[in-house]
C-alpha cells in the first residue's frame, strides 16, 4: 500500500495529520532537510496519534560517527519513534553501508520490530559524492535496512526532488528498491500538483511539509487537517 507521510512540528499538528488521514506522522524541526526534534516532543506526538498510526522522526542529515549515531537512533526509538530515517550525507557507498548497518544492528538490538530508512539526497552536490539512483538500493541491502528515501538537502534553495531527478530516475529507484525486496521513499519539496506523477512511479512513501501546510509560510507554517485530506486523495486506488 502506498502511503504518505506528513512531516509534524509537535502533537497539535501531528493530530490535525492524522484527522487528514496520513499514514505516518513525522516529528520533525523543519529548519533543515531532517531537522531533529527533541526526544520530549517525539513522545508527546506518540502518545497523541493512534498506535496504528506510524510515527516516524530522524537523527539528521549527517553521520560521521557511527557509535554517537546509534546512540541517537537509540534515543529516538525509546522516545517512540516506529521508524528511524538516517541522514547519510556526503558520505560515499561503502562509508554509507558500514555506518547504517552499525546503526541498524544496535538498534535492532533492543528494538527489533523498528523500522530504518537509510536517507540520502538529490541535490547535484550530493550526487557527485553518492548517487541514490544507481546505488541507494544497494547500500541498503548491506545494511540491512528497511528502505531508502531520496530527499532534498538545501531546503533554502527552492528546489524540489523534480528539479534534481526526473521522473525516469525516480521510477528506476523504486524499481531498483523494489527488485531487492526494500521500500522506496521520497521526499523535497514536493507539491500536491506532483504527487501523482509521483505515485505512478510506484514509490512506497512520500514524505510532505510544506504542501501540507497552509498558504503563506511554507514548510514554517501550521498543518492542516483538510489539506492533507486532499492530499491523501491523490493515492492511486488498488
Amino acid at each position: 500500500m502506498q502511503r504518505l507521510l506528513i512531516s509534524v512540528r509537535g502533537k497539535n499538528e501531528a493530530i490535525e495529520a492524522v484527522r487528514g488521514g496520513a499514514h505516518i506522522v513525522d516529528a520533525e524541526y523543519p529548519g533543515s532537510a531532517l531537522g531533529t526534534p527533541y526526544p520530549l516532543n517525539i513522545y508527546c506526538i506518540r502518545q497523541s496519534v493512534p498506535l496504528d498510526r506510524l510515527v516516524s522522526t530522524n537523527i539528521g542529515e549527517k553521520q560521521f560517527v557511527w557509535s554517537t549515531a546509534a546512540q541517537a537512533a537509540l534515543g529516538v526509538a525509546f522516545a517512540g519513534a516506529d521508524i528511524i530515517k538516517v541522514g547519510l550525507a556526503e558520505l560515499n557507498g561503502a562509508r554509507a553501508a558500514k555506518i547504517m548497518g552499525r546503526i541498524v544492528h544496535h538498534v535492532k538490538h533492543w528494538f527489533p520490530w523498528k523500522v530504518l530508512v537509510a536517507t540520502f539526497f538529490a541535490d547535484d552536490e550530493m550526487r557527485r559524492v553518492f548517487d541514490p539512483v544507481s546505488s541507494g538500493a544497494e547500500v541498503c541491502v548491506t545494511a540491512k535496512a528497511k528502505g531508502v528515501l531520496i530527499d532534498t538537502f538545501f531546503k533554502e534553495r527552492g528546489i524540489g526532488l523534480l528539479d534534481c531527478l526526473s521522473k525516469q530516475e525516480v521510477a528506476k529507484f523504486v524499481a531498483d528498491c523494489h527488485a531487492a525486496g526494500k521500500e522506496a521513499w521520497v521526499a523535497g519539496s514536493v507539491t500536491e500538483q506532483q504527487l501523482p506523477v509521483l505515485w505512478r512511479t510506484g514509490v512506497d512513501v512520500i514524505c510532505v511539509r510544506g504542501a501540507a501546510c497552509g498558504q503563506g509560510r511554507g514548510r514554517m507554517g501550521r498543518v492542516s487537517d483538510g489539506i492533507v485530506r486532499r492530499l491523501v486523495s491523490t493515492i492511486p486506488t488498488q
